[in-house]
């Protein structure tokens, strides 16, 4: 077994959010991963396992210290690292829970950027319940909505809610009872909210609460970015093939995810990041 800790979507080889990566030569129990994991303390460890004797295929599972996740963006290019720097650059076939995704792995100056294409992406209104707790859970008004674009359901290989906020001084406000929104997010099947500003068509500010984790906020969520790609897409919004997310700098660890998407709908998209060892931090 092989332990890393490795800091995904970081920025200047700063900030960016931290995962457990386990390599793992035969499986673990949900209990003993569920043990590592909160262990490690981060918002998601990923756990692989080498199939048929190939470093080229693995079986992943997500495990946060308080529950499975069946996708996980960050651990997964935290995984893209770990396995670039244990086997060397090239893509890496990932079977997970619901899906089969890939992850490439490139060696740069800094590190490892790695590359991972996300399962189908597919989104919904909100019901009136869904978008009535959201609202109550972040203490949000009507008027604080951009209205370019709705609140949605959005999934990208796990399922989130989207609240585009008006300006970025309320989307810096953001703040919420972990209690209440661990609650809510379990009765929604929710893995996080998502709260985003639009800067222009191409970049975006965002902050997750990871509450379903017992996590306040992710400094960085490459699977919310995947699904909020794809909802950008299914309302036709002008993205020009790629998108840009800031995340993190409210909590003082700046990340940048970037995210390249084609046009057919419900198609998987690319979501991409730098990363960083966090083993000696």
């Amino acid at each position: 077994m092989r332990i890393a800790k490795i800091a995904a979507f970081s920025h200047n080889r700063t900030g960016g959010n931290p995962a457990g990566v386990v390599l793992l030569d035969t499986p673990l129990t949900d209990q003993e991963m569920a043990r590592i994991a909160a262990d490690l303390g981060y918002s998601e460890t990923a756990f692989a396992v080498a199939q048929d004797g190939s470093t080229l295929a693995w079986r992943v599972r997500y495990f946060s210290p308080q529950s499975e996740v069946p996708f996980c963006g960050h651990a997964t290019i935290a995984l893209g690292a770990a396995l670039g720097e244990q086997y060397g650059k090239g893509q890496y076939d990932l079977t997970l829970n619901d899906a089969a995704i890939s992850v490439h792995a490139q060696h740069t100056d800094g590190g490892y950027t790695a590359t991972l294409t996300s399962p189908p992406t597919h989104s919904r209104p909100l019901t009136a319940d869904e978008r009535a707790e959201a609202m109550s859970l972040f203490e949000l008004s009507e008027i604080d909505f951009d209205p370019r674009l709705a609140p949605a359901r959005i999934h990208g290989g796990s399922d989130h809610i989207v609240l585009p906020l008006r300006n970025r001084e309320r989307l810096s406000q953001m703040h919420y009872r972990l209690a209440d929104g661990k609650a809510i997010m379990d009765r929604h099947g929710l893995v996080t909210i998502m709260l985003v500003t639009i800067e222009d068509n191409h970049t975006f500010d965002v902050r997750n609460a990871f509450a379903s984790g017992g996590v306040f906020e992710d400094p960085a969520t490459g699977a919310a970015a995947a699904a909020f790609a794809g909802y950008l897409r299914d309302v036709n919004w002008e993205h020009g093939g790629h998108i840009t997310l800031h995340q993190g700098h409210d909590m003082g660890h700046p990340s940048l995810i970037k995210v390249q998407l084609s046009d057919e709908k419900g198609s998987p998209v690319s979501v991409s990041g730098a990363t960083r060892s966090i083993t000696d931090d």
